[in-house]
């Protein structure tokens, strides 16, 4: 289980991008985001364009994530918050 103390620092990654995804892709980067090869993940959010022009809102937690339809947005948006993170594997990760 995850503990967290006091001492530990926080940090967020963000991104805006037009980049458009499939749920399949989604699904495949919330759940690489549980092996540890990009920090310690927190939390991850967004929302991003889909290829069929809807648009897909996620939230994860460690070894858990939600994907579902999302309202239309200018641009796409993602957010991830934890320890160490490793910014350019998660660009490398989200295809930026």
């Amino acid at each position: 289980h995850h503990h967290h103390h006091a001492d530990e620092v926080f940090i967020s990654w963000g991104k805006e991008t037009p980049k458009v995804y499939t749920q399949a892709d989604i699904d495949r980067i919330l759940t690489a985001l549980d092996s540890g090869d990009y920090g310690a993940i927190l939390r991850a959010k967004g929302i991003v364009n889909g290829t069929d022009g809807a648009w897909i809102e996620f939230d994860y937690v460690p070894e858990e994530h939600e994907i579902r339809a999302g309202h239309p947005d200018y641009t796409g948006r993602l957010c991830v918050i934890g320890s160490n993170l490793k910014e350019e594997k998660l660009a490398e990760l989200f295809g930026l």
